[in-house]
């Protein structure tokens, strides 16, 4: 549990809305890169969907979401 005072609280909750993000994504976000700036949190490593092919070209982001390459609806 985190306690915030009600003013911190509403900036926090209209700073998530502006970044599309929940409230607890803001939070993770914000601590994130407090650590990172302060040289406390190491490079973050590459994500899965851009790990490289079998046929060693890099993944799109899209073809992660989307692994049989199937049409969206």
């Amino acid at each position: 549990m985190l306690r915030v005072d009600a003013a911190t609280m509403d900036a926090l909750e209209a700073w998530a809305e502006d970044e599309f993000r929940s409230i607890n994504g803001q939070l993770q976000w914000i601590i994130a890169d407090a650590l990172r700036r302060s040289g406390r949190l190491k490079k973050p490593r590459p994500q899965a969907a851009r790990a490289a092919a079998p046929d060693g070209m890099l993944a799109s982001p899209a073809a992660s979401k989307n692994p049989k390459n199937e049409p969206e609806s």
